[in-house]
């Protein structure tokens, strides 16, 4: 997308709406803070993604706090495809940061457009990640996006290239800060300058599964068999999971992922199936036939509290409870199931 005309040389007086990429995190809390205390207009965005951590509710709740519009963006089937063939590689694990930032610049800057915004805003901090918030990724990110010169970083912006909005006179440069590097001392002052408490903002901690080695193995291993697809990575989340040709197997390790895979069973229309008159697991099958049943039952025994020296009665069915069928199966052998697992 092509960076939107300037609209600063038609202003009289420095005034301007700023967008800001809000994560809901404290960064992006003080962007919105800092920004309104420069009497700039305010609004924010948050992109929905499957791999995040992150309650879209919980993040509602902050802008309401803040007394900011928000607008929420789910990121789509074209995002799986910035996931399967990063250009520009990926992170520790399967993280394409830099690739997910141009992602979301563009389309946070095409919402810029329809809001006759004349600005983005950030809470990102020069060097608080290692891939993704360097000098060269900032400005590799900024030109590929298309939004060189429209970006403002209020927490590091002594450190960054003047932006257009600082060169017209809408926002003072003098007041904004020169943070660098992981340590959140000077983050944590500010909230506190702000009136902020511990409870109002989370802990700077995860937010994406795709930094998560054992999400990561998983992803890998589905995008070897499979086109990665919001049913599918939806399922990635939950429970054990083992391989069984292009089809795996899912079993749930608590009562919430149980309550969970068979929703997404039914939804999905999906094999599922668990034992009677024991307490176990929930284990959905992606696919295939008897062969794929034999082993997932094999399976549910042993994670299940039944006796592992006999045959136990299990029931399973297609997607919806109606027709439930009756099978019996013995407990998989240990050394089975390690070669299953993902």
């Amino acid at each position: 997308m092509k960076p939107l005309k300037s609209k600063f040389t038609r202003l009289r007086k420095p005034k301007a709406l700023a967008l800001v990429l809000f994560s809901g995190g404290l960064d992006s809390i003080l962007a919105v803070k800092l920004m309104k205390e420069q009497n700039v207009s305010v609004e924010a965005v948050h992109f929905v993604n499957i791999f995040s951590t992150t309650e879209t509710d919980r993040v509602r709740a902050l802008a309401k706090r803040l007394k900011t519009r928000l607008h929420v963006i789910p990121k789509g089937e074209d995002y799986f495809k910035v996931i399967e063939k990063p250009e520009h590689g990926y992170g520790k694990n399967m993280n394409p940061c830099i690739d997910c930032r141009i992602y979301a610049f563009r389309k946070a800057w095409e919402l810029a457009g329809k809001l006759k915004a004349h600005l983005l805003v950030t809470g990102e901090v020069l060097g608080e990640r290692p891939m993704s918030q360097n000098m060269k990724a900032l400005r590799l990110i900024e030109r590929e996006a298309g939004v060189r010169g429209h970006v403002l970083r209020p927490l590091s912006a002594k450190l960054l290239p003047l932006t257009e909005a600082e060169s017209r006179g809408i926002i003072d440069r003098d007041r904004l800060h020169a943070i660098r590097g992981r340590s959140r001392k000077k983050q944590l002052a500010l909230a506190r300058k702000y009136g902020l408490k511990p409870k109002d903002y989370p802990n700077p901690a995860g937010g994406c599964l795709l930094t998560d080695p054992e999400f990561s193995r998983r992803l890998k291993d589905l995008m070897k068999h499979n086109k990665l697809n919001f049913e599918n990575a939806a399922l990635l989340r939950f429970g054990r999971h083992f391989r069984c040709g292009k089809h795996k197997i899912i079993v749930g390790r608590n009562e919430a992922e149980n309550g969970t895979l068979k929703k997404l069973a039914k939804e999905q229309g999906l094999v599922w199936m668990e034992v009677r008159k024991h307490k176990g697991p929930v284990t959905v099958i992606t696919g295939g036939g008897n062969s794929e049943i034999m082993l997932a039952t094999g399976l549910t025994v042993r994670y299940s509290d039944a006796p592992k020296d006999r045959e136990v009665e299990l029931a399973y069915t297609k997607g919806k409870v109606e027709n439930m069928k009756k099978i019996t199966a013995h407990s998989m052998p240990q050394k089975e199931i390690r070669k299953l697992k993902v």
